[in-house]
């Protein structure tokens, strides 16, 4: 599936331009989704360095935290491995008014506990084959869901991975899981692919993102999801600020503040 792109890297001004547009969309998307009571759930799964944080942060970095619910789940607690297997996802899914962000999902099965081996064959073809009976019971529910997958090339991928081993803004994102998962190229490969087979469905599709322009992929990701869920602009009253108040007798303190330091 992956290949090495060839277009041109998108100029940071041409994309502040198209992504500020695109903001402005969302926060419209929001206050629609509030108006109508929707629930909204986007599912966001991929190759490692394939840009999965970036383009969540680029989504919802002009809206509201409240509306725009962002869930990066830890490794499962010891309780948590006992449970049933989707139970600690179900509890964040979104209630009326919300979009729910998974920044990795119930996937993980599918994926990289598949690949590394923390699950066994049988647990991941019990879960291949029941998933998409509970994304057919979300979406029967009323809940509208989207799943992405973005793709990256083996080059870029290097290239982004080594990129993080030497900035100190980065180094953090590079896990020790990180480095065994790169040694796993096409194990990841056969794994998406079967996980694509089973459940790529009709009433929940997986829509594939390359991803070998970050600003490309955000810019085209924002675009398909506001395509996918039907909006209007809400009429508003323009705002005005109101008089403040008088002092009354007011005065400052005679106090000393530990003020922060201005070094800049």
């Amino acid at each position: 599936m992956a290949k090495t792109g060839t277009q041109e890297k998108l100029k940071r001004k041409v994309y502040n331009k198209h992504l500020e547009k695109l903001h402005g969309e969302l926060v419209k998307l929001q206050q629609w989704v509030q108006h109508e009571g929707l629930r909204v759930c986007i599912v966001f799964e991929g190759r490692d360095g394939a840009g999965k944080g970036g383009t969540i942060k680029a989504i919802t970095e002009r809206v509201s935290p409240r509306v725009f619910r962002v869930v990066a789940l830890p490794a499962p607690t010891e309780r948590e491995k006992s449970q049933m297997y989707l139970q600690r996802y179900i509890q964040h899914f979104p209630a009326a008014g919300e979009i729910v962000i998974f920044d990795r999902s119930w996937y993980n099965r599918a994926g990289v506990e598949r690949v590394m081996e923390f699950t066994s064959e049988k647990q991941v073809k019990r879960f291949l084959k029941l998933v998409p009976l509970v994304e057919r019971t979300m979406v029967d529910s009323g809940i509208i869901l989207l799943k992405y997958w973005l793709e990256v090339s083996p080059e870029e991928q290097t290239r982004r991975l080594v990129a993080r081993m030497d900035d100190p803004r980065k180094i953090w994102k590079l896990s020790p899981m990180d480095l065994k998962s790169y040694s796993r190229w096409f194990d990841y490969s056969r794994a998406r692919d079967d996980m694509f087979k089973y459940t790529d469905t009709d009433f929940a599709p997986w829509y594939v993102a390359r991803s070998e322009d970050k600003k490309r992929v955000r810019l085209n990701i924002i675009t398909h999801l506001l395509s996918q869920i039907p909006y209007k602009k809400l009429p508003r009253e323009k705002i005005k600020l109101p008089d403040r108040q008088k002092p009354k007798g007011y005065r400052e303190p005679q106090y000393e503040y530990r003020f922060v330091a201005e070094k800049f």
